[in-house]
């Protein structure tokens, strides 16, 4: 795999040739020609399916509406409730409301089948479509019934990337969502494209999660595609089914890109027709001579069955490697516990070594990576005639929808998954975000699902209890499990594989699937269960703000599941005030309470009183800050707490992220950077200010207050330092913060207070 250091051009989707003093020369011999660079740059898919939707006039400046909107169940109530607050009336465009991942309805009591029934009644009162529970995971239905040639879709969840069947997908927290659904645009600076340019074909028993594992082993730690988008062109392409295609896609979000799109073929087009949606296809292909900002170049034929080690899927090896260095790399991924878990607990991977070779305790194949119908129907052929035996090690396949279950039945490979001793369950995304087959304490999973973050298996560290997931191809899972779980790439068996084309059935969805055909029913009532809450009120910004740094993170990177914790925490999305008694609860137990005592004299200035009173050390505080702001007074500052971490937001899309800080006081956020775009935007969307520090010994720690002078002023007139001071030691030690661009509603967002406030109905 090569990284180009600068652009490249692509000619005629075959041949790449770097942006160099001689690219001219080059390109006027191939082509007779050589077109301007900025011009070249119109020649990417991604440029010319953004143009299509952008509402701007300007190609710098992005205003997209998208075609569609999809959502699932923890997602899907608080976004409705959020619309319902500025007055939501109608959906403007499809939207579909899918149930694949609070779908476990003993978790929680009826929390979870409230939260179905409230989007049930929505889809009928606003004119949607309701997928129910175990029907199909959100990102297989939308593939099946969603997805066009040039279209795009938003979702709300990371995962959303359908870019293999022609569709720019992009996953966002539920505030975007919520803009649309308001006629409202997302607004984005025209990203980078950077391609990746396929040649050969791969081995067989190698699948997509290994392109996917080598691709994110190769870029996320460098930030080469973070924000931009990736464009899969070359003769590769054709080499590959839809199905790898969309395996390897589906992945792209682990590499913090924006989105990805892929030229089609024949191949897609069949897809399209196999699904009874002809008419969706688009076939699509750059520019004879396009422009990128980068390329990532693959030679399939060098693929190898790959393995992303805990806690991350870019801590990536191939298997060959592992096995010949164990002790080594499982040393190193305790080490990593030890930093991910502050050492509360022992991870202990070298046990699982027996006889010079790793056993892993579970295998899962699931959801919207790993759930597709020639992943398993190659996994089936791996294990037909085999049995995955009576010891620790178990297999669960996940089907990813219906319609592929039943297809699976059909043709034997059902039978020949069961008949090993594995189960077949139906279509959930629990396994990938720790709200299903949760293994033994010191467990170790191997799962060809989209994750294996720190907490997604179901440990809780401060109990005691720790597993771990390593992410694998469902053909070297299924070969591990053939071997009654020795860690086992799929090119050591000698496999014919029998390719059964596939027919798709509808009928299961004709039947089961509630779609008002765009049509809404204003009378129908609103199903709200009683662990369904509105959003708590949210204050708009003061001229001035005093924060108290409540929690302080030095990992490298933040994830979302660590700022709040995915898995049982699920079922409290509806509650946003239940679900906040949860943030940081596995990174740092102590910030809520610290949050929480914060929060009280806020309360209490907003009530009229005096904030000193529910917290007495602000006396001391705001005496400090008086001696260079005499003026400052609890009337004209607002008082909230703050967080600090190197890299935050990796990961998931979930506002609530962003938003559990703000229900308990939170005002900002503090980082060297942020890990994803989605991340940062919810933190907007919420009203918290995106604050950036550079690199080095901070000014203030964990406890310290930070003064913001003038912040409201700040932000109206766009001002590119913010000054602030750390009071610290009866003194005020300046400092500058920035925070990055803002567009103009970013910054009205901010000012209200937060996005319900700035579509307020009265």
């Amino acid at each position: 795999m090569k990284l180009y250091d600068g652009g490249v051009y692509l000619v005629n989707e075959s041949e790449i040739i770097a942006d160099t003093s001689e690219a001219a020369a080059i390109l006027n011999s191939k082509t007779g020609s050589a077109p301007a660079k900025e011009e070249a740059k119109k020649g990417t898919l991604a440029y010319n399916i953004l143009k299509e939707h952008n509402t701007s006039g300007s190609m710098d400046e992005l205003q997209i509406k998208f075609d569609k909107l999809t959502s699932h169940d923890i997602t899907f109530v608080g976004i409705i409730q959020t619309a319902r607050a500025s007055g939501l009336e109608k959906f403007p465009i499809p939207y579909v409301l899918t149930n694949c991942h609070n779908s476990l309805c003993a978790v929680g009591g009826t929390i979870n089948e409230d939260d179905h029934m409230f989007g049930l009644s929505c889809a009928k009162k606003y004119g949607g479509v309701y997928v129910p529970p175990h029907q199909a995971v959100i990102h297989q239905y939308a593939r099946e019934m969603l997805a066009g040639g040039g279209k795009m879709i938003l979702g709300s969840d990371s995962h959303t990337r359908y870019g293999a069947l022609g569709t720019m997908a992009m996953g966002e927290g539920g505030p975007e969502l919520v803009k649309q659904l308001l006629s409202q645009t997302y607004d984005i600076k025209m990203p980078g494209v950077v391609a990746v340019y396929l040649k050969g074909s791969l081995k067989p028993g190698v699948g997509p999660q290994d392109v996917a594992i080598a691709i994110i082993g190769e870029v996320f730690d460098k930030g080469y595609v973070k924000n931009k988008v990736m464009e899969f062109v070359g003769p590769g392409v054709a080499n590959l089914s839809v199905d790898t295609r969309i395996g390897i896609d589906v992945m792209t979000t682990e590499t913090t890109c924006l989105s990805s799109i892929w030229s089609t073929d024949d191949k897609v087009k069949e897809w399209y027709d196999i699904h009874g949606r002809s008419e969706d296809f688009k076939e699509i292909h750059p520019a004879p001579v396009s422009y990128y900002d980068g390329c990532i170049e693959i030679d399939l034929d060098e693929i190898e069955p790959m393995i992303a080690m805990p806690f991350h899927p870019s801590n990536a090896y191939t298997i060959r490697e592992l096995n010949a260095n164990l002790m080594d790399i499982l040393d190193d991924c305790e080490k990593r516990a030890k930093v991910s878990f502050n050492g509360a607990v022992d991870l202990n991977l070298k046990e699982k070594v027996r006889n010079g070779r790793l056993y892993v305790d579970q295998g899962i194949i699931a959801g919207c990576a790993g759930g597709g119908f020639e992943n398993i129907c190659d996994a089936a052929d791996i294990l037909a005639g085999a049995s995955i035996g009576p010891d620790e090690f178990t297999l669960s396949v996940y089907p990813a929808s219906m319609p592929v279950y039943m297809e699976l039945v059909k043709n034997g490979a059902a039978a020949k998954i069961m008949q090993t001793g594995a189960v077949l369950k139906t279509a959930f995304c629990g396994p990938c975000f720790g709200a299903g087959d949760t293994p033994a304490n010191n467990g170790f999973s191997i799962r060809h699902s989209t994750r294996n973050f720190p907490n997604r298996e179901g440990s809780k560290v401060q109990n005691g209890q720790i597993a771990s997931v390593a992410l694998m191809d469902a053909r070297s899972i299924a070969a591990t499990a053939a071997n009654k779980g020795y860690l086992t790439p799929a090119t050591d068996f000698d496999v014919n594989y029998t390719k059964p084309k596939y027919f798709f059935d509808k009928t299961i969805y004709e039947n089961r699937i509630y779609d008002s055909k765009g049509v809404a029913h204003p009378e129908e009532p609103i199903k709200l269960g009683p662990n369904i809450k509105d959003w708590p009120e949210m204050s708009a910004l003061t001229e001035n703000l005093l924060l108290k740094v409540v929690s302080e993170i030095h990992d490298p990177v933040t994830t979302t599941d660590e700022l709040i914790p995915s898995g049982e925490t699920s079922s409290y999305r509806s509650n946003p005030l239940g679900l906040a008694e949860f943030t940081l609860s596995r990174k740092d137990p102590d910030y809520v309470p610290r949050a929480k005592e914060v929060q009280k004299a806020e309360k209490a200035r907003i009530a009229g009183g005096h904030p000193c009173q529910e917290l007495p050390e602000l006396k001391a505080v705001m005496s400090v800050v008086k001696t260079k702001f005499p003026e400052a007074s609890h009337e004209n500052f607002g008082i909230g707490s703050t967080i600090f971490a190197v890299k935050p937001g990796d990961g998931s899309a979930r506002e609530q992220a962003a938003s559990c800080q703000k229900v308990l006081g939170g005002w900002a956020n503090i980082a060297n950077e942020y890990a994803t775009k989605r991340y940062r935007s919810n933190l907007i969307n919420w009203g918290m200010l995106p604050f950036i520090i550079p690199e080095g010994e901070l000014p203030f720690a964990n406890g310290d207050y930070i003064w913001v002078p003038g912040i409201r002023k700040a932000v109206e007139e766009k001002a590119d330092v913010i000054t602030a001071y750390a009071v610290k030691n009866g003194e005020l030690k300046e400092f500058t913060m920035t925070l990055g661009d803002l567009t103009d509603d970013e910054r009205e967002i901010i000012l209200k207070g937060c996005l319900i406030n700035y579509n307020r109905v009265s």
